[in-house]
C-alpha cells in the first residue's frame, strides 16, 4: 500500500497546475491512502487493488457530470463495438435516473422489443440482482452476453402495482442505424436510430436508391430521429450535411473558451432540395439533437414532434494504458443560431404527441435535466442570422397510429398543394 501512495503522490505531481494546489491535494491523497489501507488490512474479505482503485477513479468522476465516466477495459470494449453498429445482448437503450435504471427505448425487432419491454420500464433486477446502486455500465454489462444465452430483467411498470418479470435469450445485435421507405411512391421517409460509423454511408445509399424509385425527385422528406439516444458528433455532422449547403451546422466551445470550433456546411453532395420534415421527441438527444437544431436554425426543415432530451454537451473518448477508456466532458456545442439545448431540449415548430402523450411530471419521463450532475443551460452564443435557402396504403408504416407521422405526411401533401397551386396562378398571370 505504500507503493500505492507513492504512485498517487508521483502521478499528482505531474498533473498540470499541481503545485498551485499542492498542499491541499496533498492532504486528500494521504487520507486516499489511509482509506485503502484500512479495507485492505480490515474489510471482511480479500479484495484487490486494483478493484480498489477502479472504485477510486470511478469516485473522482462521480460528482462530475453524468456524461463523464471511467470505462474498464471490458466495458470500454463493450462501448467501441457499440459504435460498430453490434453487441451480443438485448437490444435496449436505458439510462439512470434518482439511481434508477430505466429503460430509454427498445430497439425494434430485439429480443426486448419483442419481449414487450417498454420505454419508461425501471429495471429492478438483472437475473434476481438488484441493480440499486448499480453503475449504468455495469448494468449494460450485466444485460449483455453471449448469443443464446438467457437472462430475466425484473421490471416496474407505470400503472402496475407490482414488479414482474421478462425472460429473454441474447442475441447478436446487428445495428442497421437507418431504416427507409418510399410512400406513395413520392415520398422519402428516412429514420436514423442512432449515428453511428457507418450512418452516412447507409443514408446516402438508401437516399439514392429511394430518389430512383422516386423517379428522381421527392415531394417530400421525412426524417425520422425519434427515440435516437444520439452517438458519433461526426456521423451527425455529415447527415446535416446532406440537406444544408452552407453556413455552420454545430459550434463547439471548451471550458472558459479555451477552443472553439465550428463545423461547416459544403455545397457539395449537398442534396437537390425537397421539402423536409423532421420527427423528434423525449427520446432524441444529443447528435440527433445537433441535426434537428442545425436544420431548424437554417429553416431547411420543420421540427415536428415534443420537446427533445436536452443533451448539449460534448465528450472525447481517452484510451488508457490499461486498456480502459475514460469519457470527458470537453465542451458545449450550439446550434447554428448560437442556442444550448442543455437541459432544455430542442422545441419543434409543430407540436404533435404520441398517444397517448408522455407526461412531464411521470416519474419514469426522462430528460437530460432530470440526470444527477447534469449542467445548467449555458448562455446563448451570439450569432448572424443565417439565409434561409429559397424555395391507397402502399408502406409497412404505420400511417392511422403514429400520429406524428402521420400529421408529418399531411402536411407534406398540403405543401405540394399550395406549391401546384402557386405554380398553376404564376401561369395564368
Amino acid at each position: 500500500m505504500k507503493s500505492m501512495l507513492a504512485l498517487l503522490i508521483a502521478v499528482f505531481f505531474l498533473l498540470p497546475g499541481a503545485w498551485a494546489k499542492s498542499d491541499e491535494t496533498f492532504r486528500k491523497l494521504e487520507v486516499l491512502s489511509k482509506v485503502l489501507s484500512y479495507v485492505e488490512a480490515n474489510y471482511v474479505e480479500d479484495v484487490s487493488n486494483s478493484k480498489l482503485l477502479d472504485g477510486a477513479i470511478k469516485g473522482l468522476l462521480n460528482d462530475l457530470d453524468p456524461h463523464t465516466v471511467y470505462m474498464p477495459p471490458d466495458s470500454y470494449r463493450e462501448m467501441k463495438v457499440d459504435t460498430k453498429g453490434e453487441f451480443g445482448g438485448l437490444g435496449i437503450e436505458v439510462s439512470m435516473k434518482d439511481d434508477n435504471l430505466i429503460v430509454v427505448a427498445p430497439i425494434e425487432d430485439t429480443p426486448a422489443a419483442r419481449a414487450g419491454v417498454k420505454a419508461g420500464d425501471q429495471i429492478v433486477k438483472i437475473d434476481g440482482l438488484s441493480t440499486k446502486g448499480m453503475s449504468l455500465l455495469d448494468a449494460v454489462k450485466k444485460m449483455r452476453g453471449p448469443n443464446g444465452s438467457k437472462i430475466v430483467l425484473t421490471l416496474l411498470r407505470e400503472g402496475q402495482t407490482a414488479p414482474f418479470d421478462v425472460s429473454m435469450r441474447r442475441e447478436t445485435i446487428q445495428l442497421k442505424s437507418v431504416s427507409s421507405e418510399l410512400i406513395e411512391k413520392s415520398y422519402g421517409y428516412f429514420r436514423i436510430k442512432a449515428f453511428q460509423e457507418k450512418t452516412a454511408r447507409e443514408l446516402t445509399r438508401d437516399y439514392d436508391r429511394l430518389l430512383k424509385q422516386a423517379g428522381g425527385t421527392f415531394k417530400g422528406v421525412i426524417l425520422d430521429l425519434r427515440n435516437n439516444p444520439g452517438g458519433l458528433l461526426d456521423q451527425a455532422i455529415r447527415v446535416a450535411d446532406e440537406f444544408l449547403d452552407a453556413g455552420a451546422i454545430v459550434s463547439t466551445i471548451g471550458r472558459k473558451g479555451a477552443f472553439q470550433e465550428v463545423e461547416m456546411a459544403h455545397k457539395e453532395g449537398t442534396r437537390p432540395y425537397s421539402p423536409l420534415i423532421t420527427l423528434v421527441n423525449e427520446g432524441s438527444a444529443s447528435a440527433s439533437e445537433i441535426v434537428a437544431g442545425a436544420l431548424q436554425d437554417h429553416g431547411r426543415s420543420v421540427i415536428l414532434g415534443t420537446q427533445t432530451f436536452g443533451k448539449g454537451s460534448v465528450q472525447t473518448i481517452i484510451d488508457l494504458d490499461d486498456g480502459s477508456g475514460l469519457k470527458l466532458t470537453i465542451a458545449h456545442y450550439y446550434t447554428p443560431k448560437g442556442r444550448s439545448i442543455q437541459a432544455k431540449g430542442i422545441t419543434p415548430d409543430i407540436v404533435v404527441s404520441a398517444v397517448p402523450p408522455p407526461q412531464p411530471d411521470d416519474a419514469n419521463f426522462v430528460r437530460e435535466k432530470d440526470l444527477k450532475g447534469h449542467f445548467e443551460t449555458p448562455r446563448p452564443v451570439q450569432k448572424e442570422e443565417p439565409e434561409k435557402p429559397k424555395g391507397k396504403k402502399t408502406t409497412e408504416l404505420d400511417l392511422e397510429g403514429d400520429i406524428q407521422l402521420k400529421r408529418a405526411l399531411e402536411y407534406l401533401k398540403t405543401w405540394e398543394v399550395f406549391r401546384t397551386t402557386v405554380a398553376a396562378q404564376g401561369l395564368k398571370s
